[in-house]
């Protein structure tokens, strides 16, 4: 009986989310002010092809976490879905730019933490896969419990939290689909 009052509490909170996509286009096209989010992926395993350089986090969260640095402090999180397409929408997407991000992994008990550049994500489903370079530390070819914190993209405040930012004493999270 649970799992329907949390099926249905999910599915009211993912509808009221809806209008939200769209007042993040219309922030950035209206030149809002701007921050820079960090975002964090987690998935329950990994695999890594060193021949092709395709890194594939299996069985990941369907939501993506943000959150801003000082003086703004805002965060919250995104379906996956919706975080994909930051590699080829807006002037300043990270197709233009790919970024950053420190892959956390427990490979046989031990974590292994890698540096890379993320390009052209792939979501299927549950698996989420990216082209990568590796700047530092050795990937293994598979791994579990992972964790991927990607580096800063900017993106308008107003939708995100429109009263935490403007009374600043105020922090709010907000569900973006």
């Amino acid at each position: 009986m649970s799992t329907r009052r949390q099926l249905m509490a999910s599915a009211a909170v993912l509808a009221s989310a809806l209008p939200m996509q769209g007042a993040l286009a219309q922030a950035a096209a209206s030149g809002a002010k701007q921050a820079d989010f960090l975002f964090v992926q987690s998935s329950k395993g990994m695999t890594f092809d060193k021949a092709t350089s395709k890194l594939s986090l299996t069985g990941v969260s369907p939501i993506t976490v943000f959150f801003s640095d000082r003086p703004e402090r805002v965060a919250g999180n995104m379906t996956t879905a919706v975080f994909v397409p930051f590699w080829s929408q807006g002037k300043d997407s990270f197709l233009k730019d790919n970024p950053n991000a420190d892959i956390s992994i427990l490979d046989g008990g031990k974590l292994v933490q890698v540096v890379a550049v993320l390009e052209k994500p792939e979501l299927n489903g549950d698996t989420l896969s990216y082209t990568v370079k590796v700047l530092q530390g050795e990937m293994p070819a598979k791994g579990a419990d992972v964790s991927v914190f990607i580096d800063v993209i900017g993106m308008p405040l107003t939708p995100v939290s429109y009263a935490g930012v403007a009374r600043r004493s105020y922090r709010r999270a907000v569900i973006y689909r």
